[in-house]
């Protein structure tokens, strides 16, 4: 059975960088192929007995991107298993990169054809938001905004290790001083928590540390806050699955994204795995 990973996003998000990682491992991989082109292109790798597909498609496409939504459900009604990846950064990211760079908006000649001449940078940006808005409905978001590349790749690897056949739950642990993940499809503020930070043997020290959890468990209101979280998705990750929702991206936030944040994703994730496939990310720590 052909498996078809769609890899979409934002122009600057790192679209190149996630393709690479899926040619490491093992995909076939194409690079801006037209929407026109997608079911043609599906046929004649099935008959050449293809059975692991990349194809990154963007903005450039735009006039045709919204054929894209119901060719997926199409391919995947014929079988082929179907996943879709979008990247995303914030618009003060993106504009960053381009800063950095010194790259145009791929949307320039379309800014320019729309009446847009004089539009920012930052305007092109939100402008690309509106026209890829239903593709990002259809997708799993990917927030790159503060992920190196290696991260990146090592994240599409690991959402792409776990089976399609069941619903994968991902705990992301974040600082709030940092924005809020653009990819999240629940956020849980814990800051009101007791903070180790304050305590100067712990504030060096993280989630996993034996100290840390220590502090935190002594405190009531940590395991409260637990079993409120845990007890949500338990009530609501069933009808989720049924739905048919591939992915569910559920983010802890506290200040400094080290402390308590790190500590209840490591909790919570333990507390799933029995259940769901899961996987664990900390943005703010560094490995």
């Amino acid at each position: 059975m052909l498996e078809l990973i769609l890899i979409t996003g934002m122009s600057g998000s790192g679209k190149s960088v996630a393709l690479r990682a899926l040619e490491d491992a093992g995909y076939y991989c194409v690079d801006n192929l037209p929407p026109e082109l997608l079911l043609e292109f599906v046929r004649l790798e099935s008959q050449h007995g293809a059975r692991r597909v990349a194809i990154a498609m963007d903005v450039r496409s735009a006039t045709s991107l919204p054929l894209v939504p119901s060719q997926l459900r199409g391919l995947a009604a014929q079988g082929v298993n179907v996943r879709s990846l979008f990247l995303d950064a914030t618009t003060e990211t993106l504009v960053h990169r381009f800063s950095e760079t010194r790259r145009s908006h791929p949307l320039s000649h379309l800014a320019r054809e729309a009446g847009r001449e004089q539009q920012r940078l930052v305007e092109a940006i939100e402008f690309e938001r509106e026209l890829l808005a239903d593709l990002r409905e259809e997708a799993h978001v990917i927030d790159t905004s503060v992920m190196r590349a290696a991260q990146l790749q090592a994240h599409v690897k690991d959402l792409l290790s776990a089976p399609l056949s069941q619903l994968t739950l991902v705990f992301e642990s974040f600082a709030y001083k940092r924005g809020i993940p653009v990819d999240a499809d629940y956020v849980f503020d814990v800051r009101m928590l007791p903070n180790p930070y304050y305590e100067p043997q712990l504030r060096d020290l993280t989630g996993f540390d034996e100290p840390v959890v220590r502090y935190l468990e002594r405190d009531p209101q940590v395991a409260d806050m637990h079993a409120h979280i845990e007890g949500f998705l338990n009530r609501w990750l069933e009808p989720l699955a049924r739905n048919h929702r591939s992915y569910v991206t559920v983010a802890i936030g506290c200040t400094g994204g080290q402390h308590r944040s790190v500590y209840l994703v490591e909790r919570l994730a333990k507390a799933f795995a029995g259940k769901w496939t899961t996987l664990k990310r900390h943005r703010e720590v560094v490995y």
